[in-house]
Parts: structure tokens; C-alpha cells; sequence
């Protein structure tokens, strides 16, 4: 294939065909001369087919953060490489730069470095690569494009993680709940500790007689929050999380709200399990509480939403059948008069009645701004009003509502787990 310069070689050559006696006799030679060169240019260009290439560098990268992947070019030809080479990612990979200039001697080797910065999570592959291998001239150039030639790549982009910012003062009041600063006291539902002397000011409700009687002394029971408790995360991912709520879909809020709530539990000694389900069951982690998180993120990571009605009889007989002690259910869904009127509370008796069922809706926070506009006034307190109804037909089962703006969801989600953790709720 020919390049600009063989066509401006023949513009500037043109300035000449005036002295030719015969000007088409002129433009045919000049012509000739030019593709002559190109050819002998085309043939000195370094062949394609002795190019090895390979990849290098980072296959999980967090959203919003950059990693860097390696093409590396070994040339097996006996004729320095001249190319030029474009490496194409999916858009929103955000890669850079678009193509690479290199000159690799015989049986050298170039690395050439890809940045890339996603703007979505999920799997980024590399969709394709194109080699151009130019003569010593630059008029002509050996080209080869396409999948089968390429070394595949995919880099997985985890979710963001913004919620981690409250792990510390979460993790700091899960340890005063412990007693790991402040005396361990009494409380409803709690784990039996162990004895301990009497002092004034201890309740006397906590006084075990026998254990008194036995050693002549006034000993009262210690408690300590609950331990080993299971707590189950389902996130919906049918048409209602595919919603904008500020400046995300409502899955995204969740799954950050989702991965802060895990990390406070497996710190707390709970068992975290996690389902994302619409008609099908899409994910699916049960880790307990070793190295859960980078499991739990890795499989929330490819996870989109699904525009289809979620099945909530699919929901609660998963959940019935994979939890056969008494658990947390925290649902991750949207409180819809028409998805959650027709669909969970037919089947919400079910689970309530074998676990404790906390139904998590994250909204745009622009609900709490009522506007000036009448009409935009009258249907931000239409959907107040439709949300309020919901979350009364729900707390009527006995299930735990939490309504929360994106902003403070996650915050707002640990701080409900930490209570009913402190109240032996779970």
C-alpha cells in the first residue's frame, strides 16, 4: 500500500512536466518512477510475519484509577522494523496513547506501554490491533489487522469503592460495640461471655444465682455482641437498577453500599454471602469471612444491569434454600408500588418468617430538594408519597426499610447493621 509521500512525490515531480516535450508522456514516466520506488521501498519493509508479539501488565484495575498494559514487539526479520502500531481498547477503557511509532533493529525487541484510565467497570478487552510496517523511504508499507494475529487482554475494572472512606469510624464503633473500649454490658439477644465478681452500678438482672451460690460470692453474666451471625447481601439487578440515581446507576450505589456493609461484617466475625438475581441467578459468592473481599469484588465487577422484571419468587427461594439457619437478608432493590407491590410481598412472608429481612432502596438525592416548578413539585411529592406507602406495607411484615439518598446510602446502611448487631436483632 502506497502513503501520503508517494502521492506528494508525484506533486512536486509534476513541476517538471513542462520541460517535457510531451506532457502525458511526462506524467506516465514520472508515474512509473514513483511506483518503481514504492515498490522498491514496499519490498525493503521489514515482513509482518516475522513479528512475535506479546502482552504484559495489569489485569484488575480499580474505576476511576489507571493501570498500564505492555505490548511488547520482538522483529525476527533480517531488516529494521519502521512501523507504526495501533492498539485498540473499548472506548470507555480510556486508553492512550492511540498508536506507537517504533523502530525495532533485527531480532530486537520494543515494549510499548498502553495507559489506560476506565470509566465504567466490568471486562475492557482489547478489541484490536493494526501493524504497519513502512519501507526506509516511507511510500509504501506492509499492513496486518485484526483479532486472530493479536495477543488477547482483557483488564477487569472493579468497582470504585467510594464507600471506604467510612470504614474506619464503622470499624472504630464496631470495637466500642465489642467491649474493645468500653466494658462489656447487657443486652437483649446477646452471646453469653464469662463471670465475673460483682461491682456497684453492675445491673442486677445479670446476677447468676447458681454460679453465686457455688462460689459464696455475687457473680454476674458478661455478655458480648453476636458472633458467627450470617448475613446474606441480594442485590437486584433487573430494570429498576438501571436507574440514574445522581450521577450512577442505582446498581453501582449498591454495590458500594454492598462492599462496605461485607467488609464491616467480616470484621465483626459475621459470615458474608452475596446473590445478584433478576430472572437468573447472575452472582453468586459464599466465602464466609476469609479473603472474602477480593472475591466479592471481583465477581460484582462484570455485573450489569438487566432490563428485565426481577423474579422475587427466583429471589426468596434462593435464598430459602442456601440459608438454612436464621440470617440477615439485606435486598438491594427500589421501592416501586408496581415491582415490589406484585412481585416481593406476595413471597415476602416466606422470608420473613425464617430470617431477618432489611430492604435497602437508595434514591436521587435531588428528592430531597423539593423545586419551584409546580408540576416537577407535584411529582417529587407524588413519589414521596408512593414510597412512604411502600415502606408501610413493608414494615407491616416486620422487615427493616432503609430509604437513603446515594450520598449518605452506604453510611447510613452500616450504621442500621450496627444496630441491629447491638440490639441482638440478628
Amino acid at each position: 500500500m502506497l502513503t501520503w509521500r508517494a502521492a506528494a512525490l508525484l506533486a512536486l515531480t509534476a513541476g517538471t512536466l513542462p520541460l517535457w516535450q510531451s506532457p502525458w508522456v511526462g506524467l506516465l514516466v514520472l508515474a512509473g518512477g514513483v511506483a518503481l520506488l514504492s515498490l522498491v521501498d514496499f519490498t525493503l519493509a521489514a515482513a509482518l510475519r516475522d513479528l512475535a508479539l506479546s502482552r504484559d501488565g495489569a489485569r484488575t484495575v480499580r474505576s476511576g484509577e489507571t493501570a498500564t498494559v505492555s505490548l511488547r514487539v520482538r522483529n525476527g526479520s533480517t531488516r529494521p522494523l519502521r512501523a507504526e502500531i495501533r492498539d485498540a481498547w473499548v472506548p470507555s477503557a480510556g486508553a492512550t496513547p492511540y498508536s506507537h511509532r517504533v523502530v525495532v533493529q533485527p531480532d530486537e525487541s520494543a515494549v510499548l506501554d498502553t495507559t489506560l484510565t476506565p470509566t465504567r467497570r466490568g471486562d475492557r478487552p482489547a478489541v484490536r490491533l493494526t501493524l504497519r510496517s513502512y519501507g526506509p523511504m516511507g511510500l509504501a508499507f506492509r499492513q496486518r489487522a485484526g483479532r486472530p494475529e493479536m495477543p488477547q487482554w482483557t483488564l477487569r475494572v472493579l468497582p470504585r469503592f467510594d464507600s471506604r472512606r467510612f470504614l474506619p469510624e464503622k470499624t472504630a464503633r464496631l470495637r466500642t460495640l465489642e467491649g474493645a473500649t468500653v466494658t462489656r454490658g447487657r443486652g437483649q439477644g446477646t452471646e453469653f461471655d464469662v463471670l465475673r465478681e460483682y461491682v456497684i452500678g453492675d445491673d442486677v438482672r445479670s446476677i447468676d444465682w447458681r454460679a453465686s451460690a457455688r462460689r459464696s460470692d455475687v457473680l454476674v453474666r458478661t455478655w458480648r455482641p453476636e458472633r458467627d451471625r450470617r448475613v446474606v447481601c441480594v442485590l437486584d439487578t433487573g430494570r429498576t437498577s438501571a436507574v440514574l440515581v445522581g450521577a450512577e446507576p442505582r446498581l453501582d450505589a449498591a454495590i458500594d453500599a454492598a462492599v462496605l456493609l461485607a467488609a464491616l461484617a467480616s470484621r465483626a466475625g459475621d459470615q458474608v454471602d452475596l446473590l445478584a438475581v433478576d430472572t437468573a441467578v447472575r452472582a453468586s459468592v459464599s466465602g464466609g469471612r476469609h479473603v472474602l473481599l477480593p472475591r466479592l469484588v471481583n465477581a460484582l465487577a462484570p455485573l450489569q444491569p438487566s432490563l428485565v422484571e426481577t423474579d422475587f419468587e427466583l429471589v426468596v427461594g434462593e435464598v430459602l434454600r442456601r440459608e438454612r439457619k436464621r440470617a440477615l437478608v439485606v435486598l438491594f432493590t427500589a421501592l416501586e408500588p408496581g415491582a415490589l407491590g406484585e412481585g416481593l410481598l406476595p413471597v415476602l412472608p416466606r422470608l420473613a418468617t425464617r430470617h431477618k429481612v432489611l430492604v435497602a432502596a437508595v434514591h436521587d438525592p435531588l428528592l430531597r430538594d423539593l423545586t419551584s416548578d409546580p408540576y416537577l413539585h407535584a411529582a417529587t411529592l407524588r413519589t414521596l408519597s408512593e414510597r412512604t406507602r411502600v415502606k408501610h406495607a413493608l414494615t407491616r411484615h416486620g422487615v427493616e426499610v432503609l430509604d437513603a439518598p446515594a450520598d449518605t446510602f452506604p453510611s447510613l446502611l452500616a450504621d442500621t447493621y450496627l444496630r441491629l448487631k447491638r440490639t441482638g436483632a440478628l
